[in-house]
């Protein structure tokens, strides 16, 4: 798995409910529009570093008029993130759709129902983001 430090929001930062990852992404002046979702999928990938507490969690990718994340912002995708699948590295993909985001600056936002949870998410394509292989042992014997 690839991470691109210059899209990265989080860097194992730990959420609690509400909260807004650390950095953005500016996408430059909106005019014309940058429609990053159009064409190679484009999204977040969200990698959990600290399991989460309490209850299910809620990811969101945001777009927002200030690089803080705190004015306007507007809820481009999202996914909720069932309390036993959030262990110490599960990760996922969240997808922007075509046309979007609608605004310059995008991150990612967090909501539990109380708890916390603790993770890494950075902008990237569908092609680089992947699941690590799970390794089975084999079901057969070599007998000679």
């Amino acid at each position: 798995m690839y991470v691109d430090a210059l899209g990265r929001v989080s860097n194992a930062q730990a959420f609690g409910a509400g909260a807004v990852s650390t950095d953005s992404v500016d996408l430059g002046n909106v005019t014309p529009k940058r429609e990053v979702g159009t064409g190679e999928g484009l999204g977040f990938a969200f990698v959990v570093t600290t399991a989460a507490t309490v209850a299910a969690t809620t990811v969101e990718v945001i777009s927002a008029t200030d690089a803080a994340l705190t004015a306007a912002i507007l809820t481009e995708a999202q996914v909720s993130i069932p309390l036993a699948d959030a262990v110490a590295g599960f990760g996922i993909f969240i997808a922007l759709p075509p046309g979007r985001p609608r605004q310059r600056f995008v991150g990612v936002r967090t909501t539990t129902a109380g708890g916390t949870i603790s993770g890494t998410a950075w902008l990237t394509s569908h092609a680089l983001f992947s699941i690590l292989a799970k390794s089975y042992a084999k079901g057969y014997t070599i007998t000679g």
